[in-house]
């Protein structure tokens, strides 16, 4: 969720984030408190619960497993056509996939994980490539699934399908 800077309170969750909340509409983001270069670990990640099926909050790790993460925090990285981030759901490690600034919001291209989403939604990451409605892999033509990195699952899935 893109807000303006001037709309948001942040406080800090980790020696590398912090959550930001839109005072508008509650929407929150994960902010970089340091600089990291590409191909650099952000962090690692586990898994507070399994769920079978996908909600709003959960990452995709195979057909019937849906994982709420730990560090809960990093839920807050939103979904962007032109992603920042890669959750690596093999070696559990959120990946940066370019140079990240401080202050600049994480952010991850969803259907890189998810094969078909809880609920999909209309993308607002303005980016010059969007692709307007976010619902999953599943979803979306081989040509530009090929222009992301996608997790083991997501391409096991498509080379299935």
């Amino acid at each position: 969720m893109h807000t303006t800077e001037k709309n948001i309170n942040k406080h800090k969750v980790s020696p590398f984030a912090e959550i930001g909340e839109c005072q508008t509409t509650g929407n929150k983001s994960l902010y970089a408190t340091v600089e990291f270069k590409p191909g650099q670990v952000i962090s690692n990640f586990s898994h507070k619960q399994i769920l079978d099926r996908p909600n709003y909050l959960t990452v995709q790790i195979s057909d019937h497993q849906h994982i709420m993460l730990d560090p809960e925090f990093l839920q807050y990285i939103n979904h962007s056509c032109n992603p920042n981030v890669f959750f690596d759901t093999q070696k559990r490690v959120v990946i940066a996939l370019q140079n990240i600034e401080i202050g600049e919001e994480f952010t991850f291209f969803y259907p890189s994980t998810e094969w078909s989403m809880d609920r999909g939604f209309d993308c607002i990451c303005q980016s010059e490539n969007c692709l307007g409605y976010i619902q999953g892999a599943s979803h979306l033509p081989l040509n530009v699934l090929a222009k992301y990195k996608l997790s083991d699952y997501i391409q096991s899935k498509l080379k299935v399908e």
